[in-house]
């Protein structure tokens, strides 16, 4: 169990590592060149990388590939930057919102969809994944339009800009939104638990199989979609996107506080409902961050933040594994059992205080 809960890490490590580094790369060319060639040229490559995938072989081969997905998938922070070009700022935390429906889905859809595959052959969730993105691929090319006109692009790519550090030192003019990036930091940090570590902890902790755990995350991905697509127009429309983000981080805290200290599975379940309420965090933090930048840097400000995100997912995916690995080769199973999630709690809640602090300026 320890062995394998490492190369769980590293591989996230690998996935992330690579959205770092391109993240920026990708929203500063969607700045000068337009939103939809980017996010064109980055979905067919994400398919070839899982037909890649799909015939690896061996370990190696299947982190190189994973890598390469990190480096192909970097087109979230156009995509990011193509919402804010199409949506006024009253309605983005909405659009935001309607974007997390498809990653709820996708969560609640994908585990059962790759396992049925998968007992089919091994192989054959990758390549059902690859017809996906040529399929994306076919409508983006037929029906996406661009939504960055040419006189609202950047007149230059500089490369130089198109990194993390340069992004942030021609971003340092908009105090408030280096506030918010570093809530996003620690948001992304504490999102990572669940990802990093879920389903060895899980079989760990309350004896689940896959069965359970493919359960746990459907579940979790129709209360995300619930939140997303239902409940946060009506949180923002009530408090407004400051308030909202305090009340979804607060939230969040308070969820994986109670998640550590889950004693049995059913108890876990109860407590998702809370979490999921956390999913209001990011629309608002989104809106908040898109309208506060020229339309000439939404790409650059979402790669930014898509970025740092991607880096602090990089430190939960080496440090929960690594947490997660001393609890299990401790054979803990009392309160301690949930440090991963401790750890979390911290983290949301740092970044409540910080968002706090950002908001009363």
């Amino acid at each position: 169990m320890p062995r394998a809960a490492i190369w769980y890490g590293w591989f996230q490590v690998a996935f992330l590592g690579m959205q770092f580094i391109f993240m920026p790369i990708q929203g500063a060319l969607s700045d000068r060149f337009g939103r939809r060639p980017v996010i064109l040229i980055s979905t067919i490559g994400l398919g070839l990388d899982y037909v890649v995938m799909a015939i690896a072989s061996t370990l190696p081969i299947l982190l190189v590939a994973r890598m390469v997905a990190g480096m192909t998938s970097a087109s979230l922070s156009a995509a990011n930057a193509y919402i804010a070009d199409v949506t006024p700022q009253a309605r983005r935390a909405q659009a935001y919102g309607i974007v997390g429906i498809a990653f709820g889905l996708g969560l609640s859809i994908a585990p059962v969809v790759g396992g049925a595959l998968g007992s089919v052959d091994m192989r054959l969730p990758f390549w059902v994944a690859a017809a996906l993105c040529a399929a994306n691929f076919c409508y983006g090319l037929l029906v996406l339009p661009e939504s960055l006109p040419p006189e609202n692009r950047s007149r230059t790519f500089v490369f130089a800009h198109a990194n993390l550090l340069g992004s942030l030192r021609l971003l340092r003019r908009y105090p408030r939104v280096l506030g918010m990036i570093g809530v996003a930091a620690l948001d992304a940090l504490a999102h990572m638990a669940a990802p990093a570590t879920f389903v060895l902890y899980a079989g760990y902790r309350f004896g689940w199989g896959p069965l359970m755990v493919g359960v746990t995350l459907t579940l979790s991905g129709v209360l995300q979609s619930i939140v997303q697509g239902f409940l946060v127009k009506p949180i923002v429309g009530a408090m407004g996107e400051n308030r909202a983000l305090i009340f979804s981080l607060g939230c969040g805290t308070l969820g994986l506080t109670l998640f550590a200290l889950a004693p049995t599975g059913y108890w876990f379940w109860a407590v998702m409902p809370i979490t999921a309420l956390w999913g209001a965090a990011r629309p608002a933090l989104q809106s908040l961050l898109s309208g506060a930048v020229d339309a000439r840097e939404q790409g650059r400000l979402q790669g930014t933040v898509t970025s740092i995100s991607s880096l602090a997912g990089i430190v939960g995916a080496i440090v929960f594994p690594i947490v997660l690995a001393i609890v299990t080769a401790s054979e803990r199973h009392d309160v301690w059992a949930g440090a991963t999630f401790f750890i979390a709690a911290a983290a949301a809640g740092v970044g409540l205080l910080l968002a706090y602090r950002v908001v009363r300026r």
